[in-house]
């Protein structure tokens, strides 16, 4: 690892020395008594120069400066300045959204956050730039006459299994009894997993994987608490009611979960099979 040294040229500003050759500047400004926001201008510097000349700065803000928060803004599309920020143990708080320019990401290190260097910090770094893919359980609730249990939601059109999206460090088992409970005032059972499917990217909404699970039915008649925030009524469908009102990708896969009841794992609805290219 090379032995850099930060020069001050200004108040705010230094130059980054590598055995007295510079490298570029970065620069530390107080917001106040526990942050400073970080900046950096390192021209072609590479890597590992480049995270080391960020951890440096780091260093001498809560070194020197006493704070206990340091943060900096980087470009979507600046990619050596992103990776430098996170193998300088800087995590990712948020997206800064731009109409004129590159969207930002607010990257920040706390004082008591594991040094970069450690394997606590190598995993922090990892675990803070690897994807946050959406998970979603709902519950496939069938009545003795085989009518699927369908929701009128009151922000969409369309009628959808009960269900819901998994909250962080929540498995999606336990995220469909707590929805159903929520939502409908029931204590559901669970039976099994019927099936896994990715949802791809649609309109507005990133792609998801969605969690199928078999639940016990109850008394259709039995009465609902319903959540209404978000339940405006519930309906017990035959086919042709569910094909008049369900979502299009609810519809397709309830389709293809009767045609090919033992898939596993599905695309779209459509039970995954590998072609040559996969």
């Amino acid at each position: 690892m090379a032995d850099l040294t930060l020069r001050p040229v200004d108040a705010e500003t230094f130059e980054v020395l590598d055995d007295g050759r510079a490298l570029g500047t970065v620069s530390l400004r107080l917001d106040d008594a526990r942050t400073a926001s970080l900046r950096w201008d390192l021209g072609p510097t590479e890597e590992p120069l480049r995270s080391q000349a960020v951890n440096l700065a780091i260093t001498h803000a809560f070194d020197e400066l006493g704070v206990t928060r340091v943060q900096t803004l980087t470009d979507e599309d600046a990619v050596p300045d992103r990776r430098a920020a996170a193998r300088a143990g800087m995590r990712r708080d948020g997206l800064i959204r731009h109409v004129d320019r590159p969207d930002q990401e607010l990257l920040s290190r706390l004082a008591d956050d594991p040094q970069p260097q450690s394997r606590e910090g190598f995993v922090a770094m990892l675990n803070a730039a690897l994807p946050k893919k959406r998970a979603i359980a709902q519950a496939l609730v069938c009545d003795p006459d085989g009518r699927v249990l369908l929701c009128e939601l009151t922000y969409k059109r369309e009628w959808d299994l009960p269900g819901g999206v998994v909250d962080p460090g929540e498995s999606p088992a336990d995220a469909v009894v707590r929805e159903l409970r929520e939502e409908l005032g029931v204590e559901a059972r669970i039976r099994g997993l019927r099936t896994v499917n990715w949802l791809p990217p649609w309109s507005a909404w990133d792609d998801a994987v969605l969690f199928v699970f078999d639940v016990e039915a109850w008394d259709p008649d039995a009465p609902l608490t319903l959540q209404p925030t978000e339940i405006a009524a519930v309906h017990w469908c035959d086919r042709d009611l569910l094909r008049e009102r369900a979502a299009a990708a609810t519809i397709d896969l309830l389709d293809n979960l009767d045609a090919d009841p033992d898939g596993t794992y599905r695309e779209a609805g459509h039970v995954f099979r590998p072609s040559p290219e996969r």
